[in-house]
């Protein structure tokens, strides 16, 4: 095999110069010709590679531009694709046809008393039929669409809330609607446990009841205002849950100021309130705390603070502070050389992936798969495919807890189950650049938000990256032993900016068959008050600004199919033994203390609900006991745990009861049953004692052998917040992942297929470099596409008629993002 460079010549004392001059000259000759017929000769492969493999060396021309080539799905339909703004308003047409007698209102001018549609979207078809789609979708025909509605029957004498099945769609003669009651164990749904409502706070006795009466206090202790201006620059937060049960609907209230990063600046001032029932002039305040101080009535409190009896907060007068410290300004003297742009990726040769976007499917290095995307969690994927086998069927986030400690009302009363303010809903559009690469591709996402039809064209990013680091290597001298193989992935990524909080969702694929399922967090602090007596709920992070301990766990469904969909749960473990053997010699002594390992499988659904065992030494696998590679071992997939393998810390929380029970393990599993789609619901937040979806009753001691299972994986972090988290929190810290990686499912590490890998052999003598072959596969020289121009406009909003319509403010746009993380009153 050729080497990179020409043989060493040794220097001939006796040659003359010009002799020299000459054989210089011809070296030079050659090395030229050498390198630029190296690609076909360095390959060492028969024919030189195709044209479209690299650009000749000296090329300086334009790279081939960003776009990727079209994917070929297995079959024509996305069977999880989700409601077009077509369907959607086809299907609200319909439901306020007379025929349907619903008595619906408008959500936009809707109140808690009246009927209105809170949620239209796709509802995912049966797997059985799907999977008779796919086995054969030239001739089965797709499975029938039907829509999932969730009605507030704020008028009836009892209002409810429920959910219904519409269709089959598009709408015709025989669509129809029923109660939608077998996913869930309570129907219906208490009022007081319903959705969040854009317009609960619209109405002007809110606004009275609460607000109002105090602000002479807001002025006189805090330098601000809530009065239902524009230039209002106090602002309150609600904790959650407001019901245990469903019998009231209360929250605490959290004062802030109105600036940037207000979660990061709260008063120490609280205000429980009663906004049970559909009547809004019977909401009320129940309590007030200030600094520590109770008062049952607003006039006991503004008693204590006309008679000097109020222990006031120690709290800077707003002018007279520089509260920039919470916003993302840049700060400090500029960097060494971070004038310059930092490096970016490029595929010089064009993107090597392959996607559908009308189809929503992707496809990779041998991987393929569907996307889906829902209002309660954002992105989903279906059917992932492996060299042609199904590995997993879905992979789908579930829920997002986020429980606080703190010595204060707020604090100490907040455990949020983020599936509530819908993570898809939360789902932003991708910043080019930085939150992906410059050369991503992107596909959208339409939710029934809040308030409209929303459509966010940057929802969801694809791309492919060198990670830097070979995916296997080894040095040695022996033939073929020495080489490399280059570790790129497929990143799958979307970002959700629920109120605070910034999570960024990541599907990571590598050559080796391995999933990566990571999720990282960034964006603000849920702060409490600074004060001494917190010493042991978190860490000082400003003057009067506390960041407040607490965890974060996300739930995964993972519907593994090994092999087919009859599966078995295995756990592998590791364990010291000590044995003696005939054959040691008595200097060491005959005894000998290892590691031994012990298989065993779990049979009982009641066994399954699993934490990881104690130094990690070992784990838990899905295998096809019917199933065995070429070596005769069983073929699975093992989950294998990443950064931060946590479940939650506390456990008996009233406030995280029933409704958060799957946070309480590592991983569970489960049978499959269309019957429990999702280990939790909209409404388990305000149900703690009585969810709709109470995890722990998946598990009633059904066989668990060779069955169709779902593995239930949790992520998360303890939180221990740190001043390094002001103004945001970061990425690198705050991550957390799992991994779905082959175990004996193939019969040697597949990514030695990738051609994408440099082989050396040592030389033959000594002081000659080594020989290469790198497959044919050279990096291109050329020039990159420029970047485009950075923009970024707001989230595409229609009307319930499926018009385009625009936000009256930013304010209004804001409201529509924080949620009850930032609530401002209305007049």
């Amino acid at each position: 095999m050729p080497s990179l460079k020409p043989d060493l010549v040794d220097k001939d004392k006796t040659a003359s110069p010009r002799s020299t001059y000459r054989l210089i000259a011809f070296l030079s000759l050659a090395a030229f010709l050498l390198f630029k017929s190296a690609p076909f000769f360095l390959s060492n492969q028969p024919h030189p590679p195709s044209p479209d493999v690299y650009h000749k060396e000296d090329s300086t021309g334009q790279c081939v531009a960003s776009t990727p080539p079209p994917a070929s799905p297995p079959a024509p339909l996305n069977p999880w694709s989700s409601l077009t703004i077509p369907e959607i308003v086809q299907i609200q047409d319909w439901l306020f046809a007379p025929e349907q007698a619903l008595n619906l209102t408008q959500v936009e001018v809707a109140v808690p008393s009246d009927n209105h549609i809170f949620l239209v979207e796709i509802y995912y078809p049966p797997k059985e039929a799907v999977l008779n789609y796919l086995s054969s979708p030239s001739t089965a025909n797709p499975p029938p669409r039907f829509a999932r509605v969730t009605l507030h029957h704020g008028a009836a004498q009892q209002p409810f809330v429920r959910n219904y099945l519409v269709g089959p769609l598009p709408i015709g003669p025989h669509t129809s609607m029923s109660p939608l009651t077998d996913i869930y164990q309570v129907d219906p749904i208490p009022y007081n446990a319903r959705a969040w409502y854009i317009n609960d706070w619209s109405s002007p006795e809110i606004y009275s009841n609460i607000a109002a009466p105090v602000a002479e206090a807001f002025k006189e202790l805090f330098g601000g205002q809530a009065a239902g201006l524009p230039n209002d620059t106090l602002v309150a937060g609600g904790a959650g849950p407001f019901s245990y049960d469903g019998s009231f609907r209360r929250l605490w209230l959290s004062w802030r100021r109105s600036i940037s990063g207000p979660f990061l600046h709260p008063l120490n001032f609280y205000q429980y309130i009663d906004i049970s029932g559909t009547d809004t002039s019977q909401w009320k305040l129940l309590k007030t705390v200030y600094n520590h101080q109770i008062f049952d009535t607003t006039e006991s409190f503004l008693e204590a603070l006309h008679n000097g009896s109020l222990k006031r907060s120690p709290l800077p007068a707003q002018e007279d502070t520089d509260f920039s410290w919470s916003t993302r300004k840049r700060v400090g003297a500029q960097r060494d050389l971070d004038h310059l742009p930092g490096p970016r990726s490029v595929s010089f040769a064009g993107l090597r992936f392959r996607v559908d976007r009308e189809q929503q499917y992707v496809s990779w290095m041998g991987w393929g798969l569907y996307l889906g995307f829902d209002r309660d969690m954002g992105l989903s994927l279906w059917d992932i495919r492996f060299r042609n086998e199904r590995i997993i069927y879905e992979l789908k986030p579930q829920e997002a807890l986020a429980q606080y400690a703190g010595n204060d009302p707020f604090q100490s009363s907040t455990a949020w189950l983020d599936r509530y303010f819908g993570m898809g809903d939360c789902v932003r559009d991708l910043l080019p650049g930085y939150d992906c690469p410059y050369e991503a591709v992107y596909l959208p996402a339409t939710t029934f938000g809040l308030t409209g039809l929303l459509s966010r064209e940057r929802a969801i990013c694809i791309f492919e990256h060198d990670s830097e680091r070979p995916l296997t290597r080894h040095f040695g001298y022996d033939k073929d032993e020495f080489g490399a193989v280059k570790g790129y992935q497929l990143v799958i990524r979307s970002i959700v900016t629920a109120g605070n909080y910034d999570y960024l969702f990541d599907y990571i694929f590598h050559l080796d068959g391995t999933i990566e399922v990571r999720v990282s967090a960034s964006g603000y602090l849920q702060a409490g008050y600074w004060d001494p007596d917190q010493r042991n709920y978190g860490a000082r992070i400003w003057e009067t600004t506390m960041g407040s301990l607490h965890d974060h766990v996300i739930n995964y469904k993972v519907d593994l199919d090994i092999a087919g969909t009859a599966n078995s749960l295995l756990k592998t473990t590791t364990r010291q033994e000590a044995v003696t053997h005939p054959w040691f010699d008595d200097d060491w002594g005959s005894e000998v203390i290892q590691q031994t390992i012990r298989r065993e499988y779990i049979t009982n659904e009641n066994d399954a609900l699993l934490k990881l065992p104690g130094n990690f030494q070992g784990g838990y696998s899905i295998v096809n006991q019917e199933e065995r590679n070429k070596w005769g071992t069983i073929r699975g997939y093992a989950i294998h745990p990443g950064y931060s393998p946590i479940h939650t810390t506390v456990v008996g929380s009233k406030r995280a009861l029933n409704n958060a029970n799957w946070a309480r393990y590592n991983l569970a599993v489960s049978r499959r049953k269309e019957t429990e789609p999702s280990s939790s619901s909209i409404w388990n937040f305000n149900l703690p004692a009585a969810p709709p979806v109470d995890f722990h009753k998946f598990f009633d001691g059904e066989n668990i052998t060779q069955q169709d299972l779902v593995v239930w994986v949790n992520v998360g972090t303890h939180h221990l917040p740190q001043s390094e988290d002001a103004p945001n929190t970061r990425t690198n810290i705050a991550t957390s992942s799992f991994f779905i990686t082959p175990l004996n499912y193939f019969d040697y590490d597949v990514s030695i297929d990738s051609t994408n890998a440099i082989l050396l052999q040592a030389p033959s003598k000594e002081g000659e470099p080594f020989s290469v072959n790198d497959y044919g596969v050279r990096p291109v020289h050329c020039i990159p596409q420029a970047p485009p121009p950075f923009e970024y406009a707001p989230v595409h909003t229609f009307d319930h008629r499926g018009e385009e319509v625009a936000f009256e403010s930013v304010e209004a746009m804001r409201g529509a993002s924080e949620l009850y993380h930032r609530i401002k009153f209305g007049l």
